[in-house]
């Protein structure tokens, strides 16, 4: 039985298990990303990431520990001139898994893996994110309470200025309106004058001819 046995053998013996690890250690290391399937990828961080860890002292013992793991030159030289500068800082955890998926046929889940420190997109995003903190309900009611107040104090002010407009539209309505009607008055009052003249003129020519009236009425009776 193989109780507690939680090594993956990846299907291989361990010469084949060993070599293929290791040319997967030299690529990601040359190209900083590779694509894997996930099984094979958290091998591979458990094999590279030690190897990491010891490119972090650069001397010849550890030079030749590394390469006798990697069997690259080219390999080790990376590793000691360019990834070890840019982990330099970090404590582990050089390796990321990002899972994009099942492949087409065998339905094998597959991932990238990269070197952390690598990807500018993730270090940027990293660098921007605010710390959570944990709210209790209290004090999100609260928070919810006083945001419907802030809310509802700018509609009051709306409604008071728009009450206010209201009210000077209403003044001077009403200021229009008195205007008008002191200029209706004014007219009326010019116009009373002309027509007492006018029928003054008028009643001039009916007083005249009653009085010739009046005055031939008088010397008839004085003839007869």
């Amino acid at each position: 039985m193989r109780h507690n046995k939680k090594f993956n053998h990846l299907g291989r013996k361990t010469a084949h298990r060993g070599a293929m690890l290791s040319n997967m250690a030299n690529s990601l290391i040359m190209h900083k990303r590779i694509f894997t399937t996930v099984p094979k990828a958290k091998e591979l961080r458990k094999f590279v990431e030690p190897i990491i860890t010891r490119s972090k002292e650069d001397t010849t013992h550890s030079r030749r520990e590394v390469f006798s793991l990697l069997q690259s030159k080219t390999a080790v030289t990376e590793l000691f001139q360019t990834v070890s500068q840019k982990v330099a800082d970090r404590p582990g955890g050089y390796t990321r898994i990002i899972k994009t998926g099942f492949r087409l046929g065998d339905n094998a889940a597959m991932c990238f893996i990269e070197l952390v420190d690598f990807n500018e997109n993730m270090l940027g995003d990293g660098g921007a994110r605010k710390a959570k903190t944990r709210r209790s309900r209290r004090k999100a009611s609260g928070d919810a309470a006083g945001a419907t107040k802030a809310k509802k104090e700018p509609m009051e002010e709306q409604a008071k200025e728009v009450n206010q407009t209201g009210k000077t539209v209403e003044e001077t309505e009403t200021v229009a309106d008195v205007q008008t009607a002191d200029d209706v008055k004014t007219a009326a009052e010019d116009v009373q004058p002309e027509a007492v003249e006018n029928k003054e003129e008028a009643a001039a020519p009916e007083a005249e001819a009653a009085d010739e009236k009046a005055e031939t009425a008088g010397s008839d009776e004085v003839k007869s």
